[in-house]
């Protein structure tokens, strides 16, 4: 098997070398100068990758119990690799020098009021991550092919600050992933074609 980093580069950089259209975004819920922030996509480097996901502690006042990647709001003069880096190792203790950045993808506005960078990276397996029980109740790995099948996930559609929005939900291991997690996965799904990824 080639090794996962190339491989994960060339469909990355082929799937942004085009124009996308009709890539999901709350651009239309969200505030007019939303705030800059960052999540890393860490895709561990196994005979199966799988990605790391995180699940938010459930007395938290923003989003509690909700499933996400590692990230936050950009510290004043970082951009969106340093911010995800930062942030992973503040939620999971994972060692920056360890991720191996692939890239940074489409900028997702959420209707928080956040302009959030997906970046995705590769990290060696079985790293010992250690949750900081400020910011993350749990963590998790999902294997790539079952993540990154749109056939896994559902749609729902509800009203929201007064207009219909449609967003997309699966269910695994007794987690729930959906909304702008959801999203940004679907967003990326598009832009990656990652059939090659997925033979034996």
């Amino acid at each position: 098997m080639n090794d996962l980093f190339d491989r994960l580069k060339r469909v990355f950089d082929d799937g942004h070398g085009e124009e996308m259209p009709g890539l999901l975004t709350d651009q239309a819920f969200a505030d007019p100068s939303p705030r800059p922030a960052a999540v890393l996509v860490p895709v561990t480097q196994r005979e199966r990758p799988g990605v790391i996901l995180t699940q938010r502690p459930r007395d938290m006042r923003s989003h509690p119990g909700q499933v996400a990647f590692p990230g936050g709001k950009l510290d004043a003069g970082e951009n969106a690799v340093e911010a995800a880096l930062r942030e992973a190792h503040e939620e999971l203790a994972m060692p920056p020098d360890t991720v191996r950045i692939v890239g940074a993808s489409d900028e997702y506005v959420t209707g928080t009021g956040f302009a959030v960078t997906p970046v995705l990276g590769v990290i060696p397996p079985d790293l010992p991550l250690v949750p900081n029980p400020g910011e993350v109740e749990s963590w998790f790995e999902v294997p790539l092919d079952i993540l990154f099948d749109a056939a896994n996930y559902g749609s729902n559609t509800v009203t929201w600050k007064g207009a219909e929005r449609t967003y997309f939900e699966m269910e695994y291991d007794g987690y729930r992933i959906w909304g702008v997690t959801a999203a940004i996965i679907a967003n990326l799904q598009r832009r990656m074609r990652l059939t090659e990824l997925f033979e034996t």
